[in-house]
């Protein structure tokens, strides 16, 4: 006769025994990532190789998705509201932890609706202007505002952005007036740098390079707080506006109440990709900086960068329209 011990301990086995069949069998199908920019835009060099290096390992397709607008909302509230499976994953960045401060009516919650999963690297900030603007490197450039105030231009992809935040605070710090055009999306901002419609632009070096190449942009520094591997140029803190740091960090975040097994498979998946020698060299030579690491590190690390930002917007009085 089975005893209502007995009974209870083989329910525990039982209950201890699906998320690790979950984790042996994940994943059997394709995975989705979905992208919160436009196609071709700052994060395609970066998520492209990461996906195929991902689908190698995994065995599954990794489907790049991509669902722009509202500063990254539209994508993070769609992970957020999706099944907590772990085939429906975000590239979440600095964005994420911005929007609780600009956004009064989010219709999810980036710290209780999101799950972190694993860290995939910072890239600092780089400085860039158009190459016909007569200025060689960020002094010259403070100088040049400051003898033409509200002639310079520049883009972000949206008010109350990652990039806007950092612009302003360069032009607070610089005690400059550059006038702020918002664009909807990388692509389009790249697009009047290189035409000449707006002459400074803040994004990660990843997206100047063949630009630069090209003789079409300029690079002036990198907003880190020390020189980045891969990139000949010097901190913008050296070059001209000392203490000035900013950048993007991108990490992967899937449903909460995704089961934990599949939580670490993908974590460990990801950390695998991220030592991978090919994959190093080409984040490398994008300037991209650390990578790696557990949820939890990722988690701690998204609570403190919330309430970063939610002082920055403070102090510069940001707003989204």
């Amino acid at each position: 006769m089975i005893t209502s011990k007995l009974w209870a301990a083989l329910g525990l086995m039982a209950t201890l025994a699906v998320p690790c069949a979950v984790a042996q069998s994940y994943p059997d199908k394709p995975i989705k990532l979905i992208i919160p920019y436009t196609p071709g835009g700052n994060t395609d060099p970066v998520v492209r190789p990461l996906s195929l290096k991902l689908q190698e390992q995994m065995g599954q397709p990794v489907v790049m998705e991509y669902k722009p607008g509202a500063g990254t909302n539209i994508a993070s509230s769609f992970v957020a509201k999706s099944k907590a499976d772990g085939y429906t994953l975000l590239l979440a960045s600095t964005s994420m932890a911005i929007s609780p401060s600009v956004y009064k009516n989010l219709n999810y919650d980036p710290l209780k609706d999101l799950q972190p999963v694993t860290f995939i690297g910072d890239s600092p900030f780089t400085l860039a202007v158009n190459s016909k603007l007569p200025v060689q490197n960020v002094r010259e450039l403070i100088a040049y505002a400051r003898a033409n105030p509200g002639k310079l231009s520049y883009g972000s992809s949206g008010n109350g952005g990652v990039v806007h935040l950092a612009m302003e605070l360069f032009k607070s710090m610089a005690k400059i007036d550059i006038l702020h055009v918002p664009y909807n999306g990388g692509g389009p901002q790249m697009n009047a740098l290189l035409a000449g419609d707006i002459q400074v632009m803040l994004s990660p070096a990843s997206n100047f390079i063949q630009h630069v190449a090209a003789g079409r942009v300029r690079m002036l520094g990198v907003a880190s707080q020390t020189r980045v591997p891969g990139l000949d140029l010097p901190t913008i803190s050296e070059a001209g506006l000392p203490g000035y740091q900013s950048g993007v960090w991108m990490a992967i975040y899937a449903p909460a109440g995704t089961p934990r097994p599949v939580v670490e498979k993908l974590s460990s998946q990801i950390n695998a990709a991220l030592r991978d020698k090919q994959l190093y060299d080409t984040y490398t030579r994008l300037g991209m900086v650390g990578g790696g690491g557990s949820a939890e590190d990722l988690g701690k690390m998204f609570s403190e960068d919330v309430q970063r930002w939610q002082a920055i917007v403070r102090e510069s009085g940001a707003k989204v329209d």
